[in-house]
């Protein structure tokens, strides 16, 4: 077996400990979409720009991507049940912050802290799953289930924060992740059994340390290098930074006895498919939550709640495929499935280009449940395909990885697109405010405005009877940014499907395992007890010879 067990949970035990690591993440995932929808809110009660506003995002996710290798060794050495117990206090205390923030500054230290506690569930969710179901063609199904109820936490979060914003203070949407987090506490407390890895595993505290600072360094600049220029000297310093870090984080995890992340793992074509596909899938998702909640305030000029209506088409139409994809992912291979689910989304963000301040939602629907059905394709099979891509024993050391690589793609996913919204507006504004025959004191007026607090502190200005004309041109230099936005995630995601197409063709390989018989376990997915041979060789006279 690939793990310990201090307790041997019966059969009735895995409902427990799958039930309650679905409701981990969707925990974990609660603030993701709530807060996004809500940043036209968070903008004009805290007085934000638009780089502000893309920390707000990235100070959740940030520590996720840092510290999610860690939490996975945590768990593995000092039990899984403890650190996602940690995880959960961790998450209400943020929760608890972020709801008395009185400041931008604030709201940044509880998404920090609540983005501390989904680092912790996320790696360890996946590997209760792995203990509670060792066989992996069992195990998609229940990754299929997880993949929901972290999308069903995104479809809640726009919901929440819609009502919350229109009756009350916005600060109450982070209201539900505190008695979410206790009430689970709680059960897992009386439920969850507590369980290790085998293997001797430790702590890797110079790959920690290389990794969070590659990771906060590499996020900061690119957010500093767009609000300002790519080269100024902090934007340059941090990048820097970020390549010294990643640099040793490499050298240190080759010549660590125990490596917080195997990069070994990266010789499975499978595994480094699944996670290049990740990182790439969530900086264009996450990104394109960051814009589309900009786009449908500032642009559109919809509340809280007309906006979350919206977002949560996408989340929806995933929740539902990912319900489905778990038995589908025992029929269809997950490189059939990935790469198409990647095409439907990439075509998806190229049919919302074509967005204007007039769209209708009849019109915005159809392209976000679109998107969403690309989305519920693709995200169930990148999970399962990295944790089964790799024998059982390491397979929470793999998901722990793919998951840090999907939320650095999360973390850049705000500052890049974020980055080129801001560069791309900024750069047609003069232009387009010309266009309306607003020019002058005005236009000044409204570039120093744009430039100093971002676009969003334009709808404040008054400009007599050119204020409409400016607030025109404003919405138009938003939408090029947009469409710029739209067009390089569309781009992104179109080669992640030809790296998975390619990296995931079947592999002349022949698999052993040790599994019990009526366990049968695909190529290229690993089970708890398997071994990759090379597949016999023809010898000089034809004949088949024995590895």
């Amino acid at each position: 077996m690939n793990v310990s067990s201090k307790t041997t949970a019966p059969d009735r035990g895995r409902a427990a400990t799958i039930a309650l690591a679905c409701a981990g993440v969707f925990v974990a995932y609660l603030p993701v979409t709530t807060v996004a929808v809500s940043l036209p809110a968070v903008q004009e009660a805290l007085g934000a720009s638009t780089a502000q506003l893309s920390w707000v995002s990235d100070a959740f996710v940030l520590p996720v991507a840092a510290l999610i290798l860690t939490a996975g060794v945590f768990g593995d050495v000092h039990g899984r049940r403890r650190v996602y117990q940690v995880g959960l206090a961790l998450c209400a205390a943020g929760a608890l912050v972020s709801l008395c923030a009185g400041s931008v500054q604030v709201l940044w230290a509880g998404q920090a802290l609540a983005g501390a506690g989904a680092a912790a569930l996320l790696p360890v969710t996946l590997a209760l799953i792995s203990q509670a179901v060792p066989y992996p063609r069992e195990r998609g199904k229940y990754i299929g289930w997880w993949t929901t109820c972290m999308m069903a936490a995104m479809v809640v979060g726009p919901l929440v924060a819609g009502v919350v914003v229109r009756h009350t203070d916005w600060r109450w949407i982070f209201l539900l992740p505190v008695p979410a987090s206790l009430v689970t506490m709680a059960v897992a407390a009386r439920l969850l059994p507590e369980s290790r890895a085998a293997g001797g595993r430790r702590l890797d505290w110079p790959g920690q340390i290389s990794a969070a600072v590659a990771i906060t360094a590499l996020v900061y600049g690119v957010i500093e290098g767009g609000a300002d220029s790519f080269t100024a000297p902090r934007a340059l310093a941090a990048l820097a930074v970020a390549v010294v870090s990643g640099w040793v984080f490499v050298v240190v995890e080759r010549r660590s006895a125990a490596p917080m992340l195997d990069l070994s793992l990266f010789r499975s074509p499978a595994f480094t498919a699944s996670t290049l596909v990740a990182l790439v899938s969530f900086l264009g998702l996450i990104g394109f939550f960051f814009v589309l909640s900009l786009y449908l305030g500032l642009v559109q000029q919809l509340d809280t709640w007309q906006a979350g209506i919206r977002m949560v088409l996408v989340n929806v139409v995933s929740m539902f495929m990912g319900v489905a994809m778990g038995r589908v992912m025992q029929r269809v291979p997950a490189r059939a499935l990935i790469t198409a689910g990647l095409l439907v989304t990439a075509g998806a963000l190229l049919s919302l280009t074509t967005l204007d301040a007039d769209t209708s939602y009849a019109s915005l629907a159809w392209r976000l449940a679109l998107l969403g059905l690309g989305l519920g394709i693709a995200f169930p099979c990148i999970t399962s395909t990295a944790v089964s891509a790799v024998p059982g024993r390491r397979a929470g050391m793999a998901a722990a990885g793919n998951n840090a690589f999907r939320q650095v793609g999360g973390a850049l996913g705000p500052a890049v697109l974020g980055a080129l919204l801001t560069t791309r507006a900024m750069d047609t504004l003069p232009g387009r405010l010309a266009d309306a025959g607003v020019t002058g004191d005005a236009a000044r007026t409204v570039v120093g405005t744009a430039e100093a607090d971002g676009l969003g502190a334009v709808t404040g200005l008054d400009l007599g009877p050119r204020t409409a004309r400016a607030l025109g041109a404003a919405s138009e230099a938003f939408l090029d940014g947009l469409y710029l936005c739209l067009s390089v995630s569309a781009a992104l995601l179109v080669l992640a499907a030809g790296a998975a197409a390619f990296l995931l063709r079947p592999r002349p390989d022949r698999t052993v395992t040790d599994a019990p018989a009526g366990h049968a376990t695909p190529a290229g997915a690993d089970g708890p007890e398997t071994r990759r041979v090379p597949a016999p060789r023809p010898a000089a006279d034809g004949s088949r010879q024995r590895p």
